[in-house]
């Protein structure tokens, strides 16, 4: 007879199957995996260099990464709502509150926001000019999860277009002036043929065409003192050159710059036919100095050629020298010496470049 087992005796705990055994593996496998997953996306948005952060269906921040921090100049907490930065403003400055941004906006309406732009104030008062592109989430059934933000930093490329913006204002405005400039020519210009007439207005049009040929390649923010005596008088600096210059780096706004090109060019060529500049021997000396005052004093002398004497009669080209001048605002002095022509320019710095006054 088999004995019966004692009925107070522990029972053995039966085996677990294999198969719940296998469920249970793979489960905690899958768990590790997804464990494994979310970090992996977590150290990938890290590492992007763009702004990006995400919120719930409610729009309470449930993730940041290091870029958003260094956009928004702060670390802001998690369940914070819709936004990583501190204020938020229009581009035409007004105050954009945090729950009408283009992320809140994103949420109530459940589709992505596109073509916003914004600018964020950072806690240190630095501003920059950002365009974002917030994105619903979704589950497996169509419900709203949350959403994701990307911020893009457009502040240089804003920036940018408004230069752009000046400059081609700036463009059209310096060409009606040059029009207006060269019908002024047309009208003053006299001639006794109609080959003389066209060399004179020829040379007061390049005169005008060097200068703009300077500012353009400073993108019209104004153009040398010395580059611009350099290039009106370019044909007598050669080797044995009849013009020394003198005077510090000295850049002047456009419109000052093109009145400076009229009164150096009417003055070179009045050297050259009637003056220093028309004889072998004979120099002008440029040179330009700060003056008390907050001035710019500006000279022009000739040695070695014609003796001179006060004009009769106001010609064209002391006509152009005489409106140039009252343009730059400036005080003219001229001396008609035994060897040349001394003629000087007083001019309020602001005037002539408003970067050189003190």
């Amino acid at each position: 007879m088999t004995p019966r087992p004692d009925a107070g005796a522990a029972q053995p705990s039966p085996e677990p199957a294999p198969a719940v055994t296998a469920n249970v593996v793979r489960l905690a496998q899958a768990e590790q995996s997804f464990m494994g997953r979310e970090v992996f996306y977590r150290d990938l948005l890290n590492a992007l260099p763009a702004a990006i952060y995400t919120t719930d269906a409610e729009g309470k921040i449930t993730f940041y990464n290091e870029a958003a921090v260094a956009f928004a100049g702060r670390r802001p907490a998690l369940g914070e709502e819709w936004c990583v930065t501190w204020k938020l403003y229009n581009l035409d400055g007004s105050r954009l509150p945090h729950n009408q941004c283009p992320m809140a906006v994103a949420l109530r309406e459940g589709k992505p926001n596109r073509g916003a732009e914004a600018i964020a104030e950072r806690p240190d008062g630095t501003r920059v000019t950002f365009s974002p592109y917030p994105t619903p989430l979704f589950d497996a059934e169509g419900q709203m999860v949350g959403a994701v933000n990307m911020l893009v930093d457009i502040t240089e490329r804003k920036a940018g277009e408004d230069r752009q913006r000046l400059l081609a204002n700036e463009v059209n405005h310096r060409a009606n002036n040059m029009l207006a400039v060269v019908q002024s020519m047309i009208r003053l210009s006299r001639a006794e043929t109609v080959e003389d007439f066209r060399d004179t207005l020829n040379g007061r049009i390049q005169a005008l065409a060097r200068a703009h040929n300077l500012l353009a390649k400073s993108s019209w923010m104004g153009a040398d003192l010395q580059h611009l005596v350099s290039e009106e008088l370019a044909p007598f600096m050669d080797e044995g050159s009849q013009v020394w210059i003198s005077g510090t780096i000295l850049p002047i706004a456009p419109a000052a710059a093109q009145s400076m090109a009229m009164i150096i060019h009417e003055l070179a060529t009045n050297a050259a036919k009637h003056g220093a500049l028309s004889t072998q021997d004979g120099k002008v000396l440029i040179e330009w100095r700060r003056a008390k005052g907050d001035r710019i004093a500006f000279k022009w002398t000739e040695r070695g050629g014609p003796a001179t004497s006060p004009p009769a009669r106001q010609g064209v080209g002391a006509t152009v020298i005489a409106r140039a001048a009252a343009h730059l605002e400036a005080e003219v002095a001229a001396a008609w010496t035994a060897e040349g022509l001394v003629f000087q320019l007083d001019i309020p710095a602001q005037t002539i470049s408003p970067s050189a006054a003190d």
